[in-house]
């Protein structure tokens, strides 16, 4: 029987993808093994969207629980849910077009791996645009008050702490193909220094 690999069903990579893991694990990245400054970057991004998810989900929680007032609510949510999810949007479509066709023909016995994050794209794709839409009916009743802001962020919440559970599995596994793909092969061989 065939596992199912798909986002909230798996729980990491299975053991065929994680063949260069095994000879770079995590933690031997950037200790005895250095991360060029692509691969740099490209963790830097994910800690980013680590760190806004959780924010996000974290302060909504204020929130509701009465530790957070609305207005100053609104000013700190706004513009970072709105560079959350084009940013998020944005490195997935590079990832996509660019680095996973030049990473899958690097290493073919990956080829399936690219194809399962590229699967993931397409489900956190669905997640954002649910967020974005759960964001805009939380923000309508942040002004509405009452029942309003109770049900609109009791969906944010809901839709919000759904994308992070994605965002974390997919970015976690992700990282573990294709970090150690970049540390064997290095990145100005791969083209992507």
């Amino acid at each position: 029987m065939t596992p199912d690999l798909t986002l909230f069903a798996r729980a990491g990579l299975p053991d065929d993808l994680k063949l260069l893991l095994a000879r770079y694990p995590r933690e031997s990245w950037g200790r005895d093994h250095t991360i060029g400054q692509m691969g740099s970057f490209w963790l830097q991004r994910h800690d980013m969207f680590r760190e806004l998810g959780s924010g996000l989900v974290t302060a909504t929680h204020e929130l509701r629980e009465g530790r957070m007032e609305a207005g100053a609510f609104a000013g700190w949510f706004v513009p970072r849910i709105n560079f959350f999810l084009s940013q998020l949007e944005g490195h997935h479509q590079i990832e996509d077009q660019h680095y996973f066709p030049v990473f899958a023909a690097a290493e073919s016995r990956l080829k399936h791996g690219f194809d399962l994050l590229d699967e993931d794209h397409h489900v956190i794709h669905d997640l954002l645009a649910a967020n974005a839409q759960s964001a805009r009916g939380f923000l309508g009743g942040l002004q509405s008050g009452g029942d309003a802001l109770k049900r609109g962020s009791e969906d944010y919440a809901r839709n919000a702490e759904q994308l992070l559970k994605g965002l974390l599995r997919h970015l976690e596994d992700e990282e573990d193909l294709i970090i150690p793909l970049i540390l064997d092969r290095g990145e100005e061989a791969l083209g992507v220094s």
